[in-house]
């Protein structure tokens, strides 16, 4: 691997991605990991963001993923692994649409779904856990 690059693959042995977004494996490159606490569907000010509706929350989960990595240097490219919680097995079509949407097939995380009967506050629906690797050359200390 050259200069942070993650290597992502899917061995012929692993079932079929059917267009999900996500890799059986990543290899991740050269640079800082970064573990995030669950990303769920609250703003800046601790309010929930979609009540009762998993598109807008997950499209908020992801938002507040991408303010992390980016005060670090980084982008959802360099998520290499992702655990999604999930409250109902309905909402799974919109958390994969939402998802593949968000990656491109070769950039992918691997990735887990769990349905759980339910997160840390009931209006909830679904919750993102992402560990990112930013490579050397983009990373930067947080608040520099």
């Amino acid at each position: 691997m050259i200069g942070g690059m993650h290597r992502r693959f899917n061995p012929p042995t692993g079932w079929p991605q059917a267009g999900r977004a996500f890799n059986h494996g990543v290899v991740a490159g050269d640079g800082r990991v970064l573990h995030m606490t669950g990303q769920v569907a609250w703003d800046a000010g601790g309010s929930l963001v979609g009540e009762g509706d998993c598109d807008t929350q997950i499209r908020r989960c992801f938002d507040n993923v991408e303010h992390i990595l980016a005060a670090v240097g980084g982008v959802l490219e360099d998520i290499v692994s992702m655990t999604v919680y999930f409250v109902d097995r309905e909402d799974l079509p919109v958390i994969q649409r939402v998802r593949a949407g968000k990656f491109a097939p070769d950039q992918a995380p691997a990735s887990i779904l769990i349905q759980v009967p339910g997160l840390v506050a009931p209006e909830l629906l679904v919750e993102l856990v992402p560990v990112a690797v930013i490579p050397f050359d983009r990373y930067r200390e947080p608040g520099a």
